[in-house]
């Protein structure tokens, strides 16, 4: 399931030359695409990966959702619409697309949509599906352990005095760049929780203030995202009533983010859209420690099978993914080792090595990655806002190295060929930049990003 060597594929035709192709595209931090070598047709893999993340395990968080949709609805009235389900919309961008095959000189098939969880509610990031997820379940498994309620009562009472007063006993801890510390944060405060967030020197001061105006326990590092985690787990193990969220390793985290990909079809089938062997589906998700990409990801993989391709999209300054599936060494790969530096103005992708739980899932999953320049993230970020009115950060911009890049490089659109996505099947796909935050950055933060230019 997981080779030890790379395989004899349509790129590379020798250990050697993927070696080479690897240093020469990757290590240059020069913008590039990634053709993943261990990608396999999913009926292939998926009674291997049955047995980490079965689809009953996706739609047991599903439910979960659901029974706590009354308290978020009470808490959170911008849910009203939704029913206390925390969803974005899928938004087609024609003109933006258009901006972009203008600008790049490169033709963008099919329809290019926005999956806006830059604008989810409560934390205004993909991380309001992983993180608050994991928040709730553990809410609820305490609750139950308690006798605080059953499954059949309205959780609604977790918005009521006495579940809060139970519940204050005990500490949420995770470590963050931004946006996971804010969903876990905010939902963990809401739920009554004592909550500190430890935060690398890559996260925002918006962030951090906005975090300590809910109440929540702000502990700043001068190092990065892993030396973040490293205390926190270490904070956290050292207090027996307190939990710590490890966006490296938990199942929960992805279970959260791998619910999106029912909903997406959900979605798709509303707007009209048809996924299968003639009508393509196109994805491109940033990715920063991979939780969250690599959970939507997985979840998509389950669902539309060989008929979705998700591609990851990292800062140049800081692949970690792509270097973890590439080389696999999975955690154990470090982007400093190979002289990159790990700092970007891409934040929320701003995590030196990735997470060995995802990379080992998403090998013979993922298609493949695009690299961006934190540059070209601003001209992005401009061109959306010029193009459609909407503004999200930095970091989500990078999802738009897909689409530009699909048949720019030689590498991609050799695996377009290869996988049967000629002219004819392209016209006919859907593409999908996955946004992952931006609904809470304030507004002079949002002028700022609007006038960077690098």
């Amino acid at each position: 399931f997981f080779p030890s060597s790379p395989p004899h594929n349509y790129i590379f035709s020798s250990a050697f030359s993927y070696i080479l192709s690897l240093a020469l595209t990757v290590v240059r931090q020069e913008e590039t695409t990634w053709i993943n070598p261990w990608l396999l047709p999913f009926a292939t893999t998926s009674a291997t990966c049955e047995l980490v993340v079965a689809d009953e395990m996706i739609a047991d968080a599903e439910k979960r959702l659901e029974r706590f949709a009354p308290f978020i609805r009470k808490c959170w009235p911008e849910t009203e619409q939704t029913n206390g389900l925390i969803e974005s919309p899928l938004t087609p961008i024609p003109q933006a697309q258009k901006k972009l095959e203008e600008q790049y000189d490169v033709s963008i098939p099919g329809r290019l949509f926005l999956k806006m969880d830059s604008h989810l509610a409560i934390a205004g990031s993909v991380k309001a599906r992983g993180g608050i997820y994991e928040v709730l379940k553990h809410a609820e498994d305490l609750a139950l352990e308690g006798g605080k309620l059953v499954e059949t009562d309205s959780y609604e009472a977790f918005a009521g005095e006495e579940m809060q007063k139970y519940l204050h006993q005990y500490t949420v801890q995770v470590g963050s760049t931004g946006n996971l510390g804010l969903s876990i944060g905010i939902m963990s405060a809401a739920l009554g929780f004592k909550v500190i967030v430890h935060m690398s020197a890559d996260a925002k001061q918006w962030k951090k203030d906005l975090l300590r105006s809910k109440g929540v326990q702000v502990v700043e590092y001068a190092d990065d995202y892993s030396k973040a985690v490293a205390e926190g787990r270490k904070n956290s193990d050292a207090d027996p009533m307190s939990y710590f969220v490890d966006d490296e390793k938990s199942v929960n985290l992805f279970l959260g983010y791998a619910v999106a990909a029912k909903r997406l079809q959900k979605q798709l089938t509303e707007q009209g859209i048809t996924v299968d062997a003639e009508h393509p589906l196109l994805v491109y998700i940033p990715a920063g420690v991979g939780g969250a990409p690599g959970g939507v990801a997985y979840g998509l993989k389950r669902i539309f099978k060989d008929n979705v391709h998700c591609f990851f999209c990292e800062p140049v300054l800081c692949p970690s993914v792509l270097l973890g599936i590439a080389t696999q060494k999975f955690e154990k790969c470090n982007v400093h080792d190979y002289g990159i530096s790990g700092i970007t103005h891409a934040d929320g992708l701003a995590c030196a090595s990735p997470s060995g739980f995802v990379t080992r899932i998403m090998t013979n999953l993922l298609s493949g990655e695009f690299t961006v320049t934190d540059a070209k993230l601003y001209d992005y970020l401009r061109l959306l806002y010029q193009a459609e009115d909407i503004q999200i950060e930095p970091s989500s911009c990078a999802a738009f190295a897909g689409p530009v890049g699909l048949l720019q490089y030689a590498d991609s659109a050799e695996y377009c060929s290869t996988h049967g996505l000629d002219k004819a099947m392209l016209a006919n796909a859907v593409q999908i930049a996955w946004a992952t935050g931006g609904r809470l950055v304030p507004e002079e933060n949002r002028i700022e990003y609007l006038n960077t230019h690098l």
